[in-house]
């Protein structure tokens, strides 16, 4: 046994001692008391808790424990009790909070008029991040803990994100990204009727290969170069002076936009949008096959390499699929600048598996939800899913995998613009 797992097994990461744990459950089964409720065995230890710290905060107050005399005389003494009820994580637990002569003291624990403890607004947002509906969220604080609140309460707790939302959308982000990645994830919005409507998220790989979510827009779709200069010139205003690669999905306008914004920028068909976007049009069936031969395309050593592969491509699924042949022609110009980088840039600019993993908890988030009522709405959930990055899991920010080679071909290819403050 290590000595870190030995600390762990002596001092649980609540501080409780194992055996006493094991001991209070024990007795609870025995005497039939559940862990969770209003009268479990959670609510009747956190209520010990919270009692005895406000006890301890009233006797700190004072300067003398309840029942002794103070060493000098003094106006302001103990007054008795009141009662009051808060929400805590396990339920409702009623308090008795001391009160003093002089009503000078504050407790910190639960504070004056605080109904609810640290953790319960928490818990709220959390479920709120998760995708559930204000009604869904109030009928499981209903079910698992036994507290009634008010959908008035939920609404006013979760809006408390919009405020760190804006704060977030406009922080100061890093002079020069090597890398950015623009994607779009489509959720129901309602606007007078419900629609489906594009939201925009920016991923940011920064000079020391950390990636970040720059930011999130809400499109209405169909937008072009007016709309994405609006959005880039954000960007630029937030401390993006330069881009070197930026990779998209062909949307309307964007390669035109981060030209204007970022002129030494070369914009980047993203290859994985492009390979999907050409199986809309296949059979099932022959997905694993056209597959395979498009990747001898964007695996090409030269673009003239890519071209005759490609007509051997066109040769063989031409006939059969020629929306897909059109599909690539068309982005050819913005798909070919990948085949002049080396593979270690390549693999940063291909492998989207942080973003394509932030996508999927997107939709999982916005599926529960059905359709939104405003816009805001939205942006909450998908920024508390940008807040609540998984444990051992693919995640958007972190480190890019294999920075240090790709960041040695950035510097040969990009020279001086790479620049590791």
């Amino acid at each position: 046994m290590t000595d870190a797992e030995e600390t762990n097994e002596q001092v649980p990461a609540a501080g409780l001692d194992v055996q006493l744990a094991a001991e209070l459950i024990e007795r609870a089964k025995a005497q039939g008391v559940s862990l969770v409720g209003p009268d479990g065995l959670l609510a009747g230890i956190t209520k010990t808790v919270l009692q005895a710290a406000l006890d301890a905060e009233m006797t700190e107050h004072l300067g003398y424990e309840k029942g002794e005399r103070p060493d000098q005389p003094s106006r302001n003494h103990r007054n008795g009790r009141s009662p009051k009820t808060v929400l805590t994580e396990v339920g409702a637990v009623p308090l008795q909070v001391p009160r003093d002569r002089a009503g000078e003291f504050e407790p910190k624990i639960v504070p004056k008029h605080a109904r609810r403890v640290e953790g319960f607004d928490a818990a709220i947002v959390s479920l709120y991040a998760k995708g559930l509906t204000t009604g869904e969220i109030r009928a499981h604080l209903a079910e698992i803990y036994d507290v009634e609140v008010s959908r008035d309460l939920i609404s006013r707790v979760t809006d408390r994100v919009a405020e760190e939302l804006t704060q977030w959308q406009s922080r100061p982000l890093d002079s020069v990204y090597p890398v950015v990645l623009i994607d779009a994830i489509h959720v129901k919005i309602r606007d007078g009727q419900v629609t489906n409507r594009p939201i925009y998220v920016a991923v940011g790989i920064n000079c020391h290969g950390e990636r970040d979510v720059l930011g999130l827009w809400v499109g209405a779709g169909g937008e072009g170069a007016k709309h994405w200069m609006n959005v880039l010139a954000e960007l630029k205003n937030r401390g993006i002076n330069d881009v070197c690669i930026a990779c998209c999905d062909g949307l309307k306008g964007l390669p035109e936009a981060i030209n204007q914004i970022w002129p030494q920028a070369t914009v980047q068909q993203c290859v994985v949008h492009l390979v999907r976007a050409s199986l809309r049009y296949a059979a099932k069936g022959h997905w694993s096959q056209i597959t395979k031969h498009l990747r001898e395309v964007y695996t090409a050593p030269t673009e003239a390499a890519a071209e005759q592969r490609f007509a051997d491509f066109e040769e063989a699924w031409g006939a059969k699929y020629p929306a897909i042949i059109r599909l690539w022609r068309t982005s050819w110009t913005e798909f070919t600048p990948f085949l002049a980088f080396p593979p270690e840039i390549r693999k940063v600019i291909y492998t989207t598996n942080a973003i394509e993993s932030l996508n999927a908890r997107f939709r999982q988030a916005t599926r529960r939800r059905g359709h939104f009522p405003t816009e805001q709405a939205a942006l909450k959930v998908l920024y508390l899913v940008i807040r609540s990055p998984h444990k051992n899991r693919a995640n958007v920010t972190g480190k890019t995998p294999g920075w240090k080679a790709a960041l040695n071909a950035l510097s040969l290819y990009y020279g001086d613009r790479i620049t590791l403050n």
